[in-house]
């Protein structure tokens, strides 16, 4: 992708190598456990956002960070041949590139490890000198696991400059989280996040509704909140629709949320009906349970096959 060509979508959130290990047995084994299958991928929560963007072929930047070391280099190779922008990710000297790793098991059970240095965190200087593709997108993803200010600067230069602003999670600190909010076009959370974000537990559709109505007053016109092992609400203008989980075998739920919000905004940035995006959203989140690993590997094959023909809607 031309480094001055700008994207119609920016993801601002982590870049990792993603070591992905299936074995027999996974939790609890020890070092010498067989490997059936590894793999080292190009991950972490924004560029696993940023591929199935790529997949939709819909343009798109990151705006992260990996050190100055081999396993930087080596990821931004990968980005560059999945045509990931990468002229505003940050080479952080004197920092380790983050690292991941998913351990799968033929049972479907999973360990999962992290090492996430500092120095991999964006900064409100990183966001600022990625300014000007952050105003000219047509949307913005931002990732609130990283520091909850630098994560309001990026959602106030979109808002300012009429970029959508689609929040992905929930800030670790709530200082900041109303002002988020009220920058907010989309904001998706897990169960636990909608939680944090509330105040209220979300453990059904009717509590789902009702987090998904409070945050709407608070800001974002569409919320996207998951029931746990039931499914996803939407509720935006036109609705709230629950979704349920897409039936399919189900081997690795890593990526699944990340899929999820990158299908919806790339539907969302081509002015998809809500509850064509919502479909399509459910179906990449499935897709990508089907394999081991966060990354995803996004058709419109795929979406089809998988795409739930029915929409529960729900009195909010």
């Amino acid at each position: 992708m031309d480094p001055m060509t700008f994207s119609e979508v920016v993801v601002a959130g982590q870049i990792a190598r993603d070591l992905v290990i299936e074995v027999p047995d996974a939790p609890g084994a020890d070092a010498s456990a067989p490997v059936r299958h590894r793999q080292e991928l190009l991950g972490g929560k924004g560029a696993n956002q940023a591929v199935a963007l790529s997949q939709l072929e819909v343009s798109v930047s990151l705006v992260g960070v990996v050190g100055q070391d081999r396993t930087g280099d080596a990821l931004l190779a990968q980005a560059r041949a999945d045509r990931i922008g990468t002229s505003h990710v940050i080479r952080r000297a004197g920092t380790e590139t983050a690292l991941l790793v998913d351990v799968v098991d033929d049972h479907g059970r999973r360990r999962y490890l992290e090492h996430v240095p500092e120095g991999t965190l964006l900064t409100e200087t990183d966001v600022f000198a990625a300014s000007a593709p952050i105003s000219a997108a047509a949307s913005l993803i931002v990732q609130l696991q990283q520091p909850a200010p630098v994560a309001l600067l990026a959602a106030r230069l979109a808002h300012t400059a009429g970029t959508r602003v689609v929040l992905d999670g929930a800030p670790q600190s709530d200082t900041l989280t109303a002002d988020l909010l009220a920058l907010a076009d989309v904001v998706r959370a897990d169960g636990q996040e909608a939680e944090l974000l509330t105040g209220q537990p979300v453990d059904d559709v009717a509590s789902a509704a009702r987090a998904a109505a409070d945050l709407r007053q608070r800001g974002p016109s569409l919320v996207v909140l998951e029931v746990a092992g039931q499914g996803n609400l939407f509720a935006g203008p036109e609705g709230t629709w629950f979704v349920p989980h897409v039936e399919t075998e189900v081997v690795d739920p890593t990526g699944a949320g990340d899929a999820l919000v990158a299908t919806l905004t790339a539907a969302l940035t081509r002015r998809r009906p809500l509850v064509t995006a919502a479909s399509l959203a459910v179906a990449a989140a499935a897709a990508t349970t089907e394999h081991a690993g966060g990354r995803p590997h996004l058709s419109r094959a795929e979406l089809d096959r998988l795409q739930p023909r029915q929409l529960e809607t729900v009195r909010a």
